[in-house]
């Protein structure tokens, strides 16, 4: 056939999609984490100072930062708590490590009711290898 190049994509189509690349097909849910993404959601590092990101994302209009590290991989969430309070610590120290994630792959109605089921308002998307895609909001989904 001429190829140059072949290459076997092991992990199969849902590995595809939980990277959030494009997809097509009758059992495809119609809405997806990845349609909603918000990818603009303020990041920090465990490095940062803790003032000045308060700053940022309230600058922003936010009231949550996800803490990466350098691939950015999320290590932890920042939440309104954090980000409201005036206290001098660190950002690991204010920092809630490890939080729940999901795939973009996950179809927004089934998201939408473990959303309502937990009485959480947002939930951090990533990839397989925990690379940070961005956040979903609750009322985007509603």
């Amino acid at each position: 056939m001429g190829f140059q190049r072949v290459y076997d994509y092991v992990p199969g189509k849902k590995g595809w999609g939980s990277y959030g690349l494009p997809h097509e097909g009758a059992v495809v849910p119609d809405r997806q984490a990845a349609d909603l993404v918000r990818r603009d959601v303020p990041t920090c590092t465990l490095s940062d100072s803790l003032a000045a990101v308060r700053t940022e994302v309230r600058a922003a209009g936010w009231n949550t930062c996800i803490v990466v590290n350098e691939q950015g991989v999320v290590l932890g969430r920042l939440g309104r708590r954090a980000i409201a309070a005036e206290t001098d610590e660190s950002v690991e120290a204010a920092m809630t490590a490890g939080p729940s994630t999901v795939r973009p792959s996950i179809g927004a109605d089934a998201l939408l009711e473990r959303m309502r089921s937990r009485e959480v308002t947002s939930f951090v998307v990533t990839t397989p290898d925990g690379r940070l895609v961005g956040l979903v909001l609750r009322h985007d989904l509603e």
